[in-house]
């Protein structure tokens, strides 16, 4: 893969997504609970006129639901994963979690309804160091860099 594009910011992040989903009715994103969820909630956020749900690693039996409420974008009722967009968080990468390309290449056949796209969605280069980015059928990986400062 080669770089097509460049961002600057969480806006910038948000957009080029919402951008690569624009002609999708349905996302779902899978990714670790606790690490990836806030993410996946920001992101759906982002879409919200769209039907979004989210699934634990990749088990498509814990599919739930991603809806507004008065806390912003929530996991809610029981859900079909199948979607016209997988995005994959990052965290499904670290090697920690121990998940394999075979389970990816899994779940890939079992959400993506037909000509349905794979997206790669991480910061500071996840994919790219574990060789995803080359295993793996990614329509685009979306990857951002986070620095920061503390000031007193």
């Amino acid at each position: 893969m080669e770089q097509k594009e460049e961002f600057k910011g969480l806006t910038g992040n948000l957009t080029v997504f919402k951008n690569e989903v624009a002609d999708a009715q349905k996302v779902t994103f899978a990714g670790v609970p606790g690490v990836c969820t806030p993410f996946a909630e920001l992101f759906a956020y982002a879409i919200r006129d769209k039907e979004s749900v989210f699934v634990t690693g990749v088990d498509v039996e814990t599919a739930r639901k991603m809806e507004m409420t008065p806390h912003g974008v929530q996991l809610t009722d029981e859900a079909d994963a199948r979607a016209d967009i997988l995005v994959i968080l990052g965290g499904l990468s670290m090697p920690k979690y121990n998940f394999e390309l075979e389970e990816i290449e899994k779940l890939k056949d079992q959400v993506l309804k037909d000509g349905g796209r794979m997206i790669g969605l991480s910061y500071m280069g996840m994919f790219q160091k574990v060789g995803w980015d080359e295993k793996l059928d990614f329509h685009c990986i979306i990857d951002g860099y986070l620095s920061g400062k503390i000031f007193r």
